[in-house]
């Protein structure tokens, strides 16, 4: 099929996180709750349409070992966006994002947009329904500081960044925007110039 526009995404985070489900997702629209590692790289690709133009997406799946690193790092290059991965419900791949973020930074365009994903809400929902049936306050106490602690850490990661973008919407439709919404902007920082610094948004899916 033809197309007007191809351009390249690319996306990264700690192993575990949920990456290669949500490459799986957005191409082929099913879920996968189980998935094994992904070992170099993964390829996915689809074709959406823009403002009346067919426009073909690129995705690379990475691995996110520290010792596939010198893998990634070469598939930044000529990347309209990356998508950066952790899991809400692991705040160690959270505490990861600033070493993500400094090595996308690093190794890409400074044109390339990257969107940060808070990935595996629905574990997290099933965590809270947990918790109201056994009616325990001190697990209750325990989640509140947990998630106090989250915020305190978003908010100065946040300083770090030009901007931040929240979508409350559930799963597969907050993949679609995952996709949709960062384009255009990497679209554009690829054939306008000069423009903005790389920004960073925020999708919790």
């Amino acid at each position: 099929m033809a197309y007007a526009y191809l351009f390249k995404y690319i996306i990264i985070g700690d192993t575990g996180v949920g990456k290669s489900c949500l490459l799986l997702q957005f191409t082929d629209k099913r879920f996968q709750p189980v998935h094994d590692l992904t070992i170099g790289v993964e390829f996915g690709a689809r074709m959406i349409t823009i403002d009346g133009k067919q426009i073909k997406l690129q995705i690379w799946d990475t691995a996110g070992q520290e010792s596939f690193r010198s893998i990634t790092r070469s598939y930044y290059r000529g990347a309209a966006g990356a998508l950066l991965v952790y899991d809400i419900t692991r705040r160690d791949t959270f505490n990861h994002l600033t070493t993500w973020l400094e090595d996308a930074r690093q190794h890409s365009n400074s044109n390339m947009v990257i969107m940060l994903i808070g990935n595996k809400r629905h574990l997290l929902i099933q965590q809270k329904r947990f918790m109201k049936k056994s009616k325990k306050e001190s697990l209750t106490l325990i989640m509140r500081q947990m998630a106090l602690k989250l915020a305190l850490s978003m908010l100065l990661l946040m300083q770090h960044m030009p901007a931040i973008r929240e979508d409350s919407r559930p799963g597969a439709a907050a993949v679609e925007s995952v996709f949709t919404v960062s384009l255009p902007t990497g679209a554009r920082s690829l054939i306008l110039s000069p423009s903005p610094p790389a920004q960073l948004r925020h999708e919790t899916i």
